[in-house]
């Protein structure tokens, strides 16, 4: 039940926590114009870098989120609960991301109001907050995970026996101590 309760909370952690991420990627990152034609909103202009741009400020602002949840889990882990918070990591992570990327197309609705039909007039420009690399929505949780996963391997790796030469044995070899090859 514990492992359970321990899931669930860095679960609604990382949810809350891509709320306010979402909210901080709305103001840092860069708008893309659209203008509203008869068959729908295209780009102002084809060569824009502000999409780009958008996707770089998702993937930075979700990166260094998971950084400190996967530092923070560890840190909390010692005490005996590793692959629940691991678990929350991923699956948190994962919420986390599709929060933050909700919540930031939605913060002045013009992504609402570009799509929908007769809401703007032909001609009129509209500025739109969108990722179009789908992939950084895996940056939280990848990076959360796998700084969970590069602590842990070096820290067991610190206490572990293997890490004395010849797996503890002092450097004994075949009855001549010291002797190396």
């Amino acid at each position: 039940m514990r492992h359970l309760r321990d899931f669930g909370l860095t679960v609604v952690v990382l949810a809350l926590m891509g709320v306010a991420a979402g909210f901080l990627w709305s103001a840092l990152a860069p708008r893309t114009p659209y203008l509203i034609t008869k068959s729908g909103p295209q780009l102002t202009d084809p060569t824009t870098q502000s999409l780009i741009a958008a996707d770089g400020w998702f993937a930075v602002i979700t990166g260094v989120a998971g950084l400190a949840c996967g530092i923070a889990a560890y840190l909390l882990a010692r005490g005996g609960r590793p692959l629940a918070l691991l678990a929350g990591l991923a699956v948190g992570g994962l919420l986390a991301g599709f929060l933050s990327l909700t919540v930031g197309t939605s913060v002045g609705g013009s992504m609402v109001q570009a799509a929908a039909p007769g809401s703007a007039g032909v001609g009129a420009t509209v500025n739109v907050l969108a990722i179009t690399a789908r992939g950084v929505l895996l940056s939280w949780p990848l990076v959360a995970v796998a700084v969970f996963g590069i602590i842990e391997s070096v820290d067991g790796y610190r206490e572990s026996p293997l890490r004395k030469p010849y797996a503890g044995e002092g450097g004994d070899i075949g009855g001549h101590e010291g002797a190396r090859p």
